[in-house]
């Protein structure tokens, strides 16, 4: 049974998680790391990896969430449905990314989802302190010398990047709903609600593509497994689940330890090295973010 938790517990940004959580935080680390690889390996069509992909994380984090018999709290399953439509539309957004351009460079740009709370913050009155602007500034330094470099090489990558942004503005948006929904209902409850909602979400744009729902080759299924059991489970939910007691701002942080991951498994699996002038950009991307969430109170950002 998950408890509430007291709401200090998760504002002290400068605590360092304890040892079980560092474990759920590493593990989600590695199965996050593989989604824009997998995605990248994949050959269905996207909406329809999206519908399974939810569908299979909703069906296996049900049994959990009915023990917790919360249908009931309207408010909660409201952001919950919530949620899942945003979520629907980041990962449109997200797995055009890892199709159109480098895994490196998509990954970068979906990092960049802190600064868009940060500035959904401000613009709904909150306050940022004038240093966390600083490193928006430094983060659009990168996003500029990114998307310049993929526009050199292709206008498909510079659609990529352009689709990466779009999703770490949806991301952020999930995860503030996503706090609110917890704040009633326990992490199954609304992981299972949400995945459910996001894989509905897409299942009609799914049917009206002329590609069958379910006949593809033995590979892709099994890459829907690895998305499923991988970054969905072990990686989505696993974040959910320690942002009851850990503080926002150091979880926004070891997220961004995905970009590494999901480069250094682009190069092994896909042989895919981004170009030497991306990583300058991938490097200022991170340290921008990084100072925004070190100088931006964790409950001010509204991260989960």
């Amino acid at each position: 049974m998950e408890s509430k938790v007291a709401p200090d517990s998760r504002t002290n940004h400068t605590a360092i998680p304890a040892r079980p959580d560092l474990i759920r935080l590493g593990i989600g680390i590695l199965g996050i790391g593989t989604s824009g690889p997998l995605i990248a390996l994949s050959t269905m069509p996207i909406s329809t990896l999206i519908f399974w992909r939810n569908l299979g994380g909703s069906i296996l984090t049900a049994p959990f969430a009915l023990r917790h018999r919360q249908w009931r709290e309207r408010k909660g399953m409201a952001w919950s449905v919530f949620a899942g439509m945003l979520l629907a539309l980041h990962f449109l957004g997200f797995f055009l990314a890892m199709r159109w351009t480098s895994v490196a460079a998509g990954t970068a740009m979906v990092a960049l989802q802190p600064i868009f709370a940060a500035m959904f913050v401000k613009f709904f009155g909150g306050h940022i302190p004038s240093r966390a602007w600083f490193g928006m500034a430094v983060s659009f330094l990168g996003v500029l010398l990114v998307t310049g470099v993929d526009l050199h090489i292709s206008l498909k990558a510079f659609e990529g990047d352009i689709a990466g942004l779009i999703s770490a503005a949806l991301a952020a948006a999930y995860m503030m709903a996503g706090s609110k929904a917890q704040e009633s209902v326990a992490t199954t409850t609304y992981t299972s609600v949400c995945y459910f909602v996001c894989a509905i979400s897409v299942l009609p744009i799914a049917l009206s593509s002329t590609v069958s729902l379910y006949h593809f080759s033995a590979k892709d299924w099994w890459i829907v497994a690895g998305l499923i059991f991988g970054a969905q489970i072990l990686g989505h939910t696993m974040f959910n689940n320690a942002l009851r007691r850990v503080s926002p701002a150091v979880v926004s942080l070891i997220i961004f330890f995905e970009v590494p991951v999901s480069s250094l498994l682009a190069l092994w699996w896909l042989g895919q090295s981004p170009a030497l002038l991306v990583i300058p950009g991938i490097a200022l991307i991170l340290i921008g973010c990084a100072l925004v969430v070190l100088r931006t109170r964790p409950i001010e950002l509204a991260i989960s």
